[in-house]
């Protein structure tokens, strides 16, 4: 059998993707759904889970892949920012209720069908579906600049650059708050993809042939 074979019909598979800003995360989600049939979903998580919960979205877009405010607090202290340039417009109590009802989405997700979900801790919240492919993205430092200044031209490498660390730490403050496993650790996904090295297209074909192999049912 050609796995390489566009018209073969895709095993039910449950992909996440972590990734590093500016790693092209979102660019390989919304291919590899296109590419398999699968639905895709990044932020559309968070207004649809604010709706659940019945809140205002606009909470969610301030806390997009953060740790409780008191943990970025904790952090920003440490580099020496003071407190009046510390978010604090959230209560640990209500990051963990919106944590909660992201997850519970996530998971009414997975029982719809196959999709793709970017971020959002998504590989630990359904760590116990057998149907899910976890990845991870990432890229050397230079070419997620390269890629975060042809978003936004009018950047300076430095400020792209300081603005992929900053992301980056409150990717992983949030990722390793709300779970028992590390942000980017090879044990935590099942494949690591360098999207430096290889295109986007080549990609997807390694995550075809993952998903086929795997999932020969």
């Amino acid at each position: 059998m050609n796995t390489n074979d566009p018209k073969i019909k895709m095993p039910h598979a449950l992909i996440t993707i972590g990734r590093q800003f500016g790693s092209g995360g979102r660019e390989l989600g919304k291919k590899l759904a296109d590419a398999f049939g699968y639905k895709y979903y990044d932020k559309e998580l968070l207004s649809e889970a604010a709706k659940k919960a019945g809140m205002d979205p606009g909470f969610f877009e301030k806390n997009d892949e953060r740790a409780p405010s008191f943990i970025n607090g904790i952090f920003s202290f440490a580099l020496g920012l003071t407190p009046n340039n510390i978010y604090t417009g959230s209560t640990s109590i209500s990051d963990d209720s919106l944590y909660r009802a992201q997850s519970d989405f996530i998971q009414s997700l997975a029982e719809q069908g196959p999709c793709v979900i970017v971020g959002r801790s998504a590989d630990y919240v359904l760590r116990d579906n057998p149907r899910t492919v976890n990845l991870f993205v990432h890229a050397p430092m230079d070419n997620c600049i390269d890629r975060i200044i042809s978003r936004e031209p009018n950047l300076s490498r430095d400020k792209a650059k300081a603005r992929a660390e900053k992301v980056n730490r409150l990717r992983s403050n949030y990722y390793n708050f709300y779970t028992d496993k590390t942000w980017g650790a090879a044990n935590s996904y099942h494949l690591s993809l360098d999207t430096s090295l290889l295109s986007m297209d080549d990609i997807t074909e390694i995550v075809r042939e993952y998903i086929l192999r795997r999932f020969k049912d």
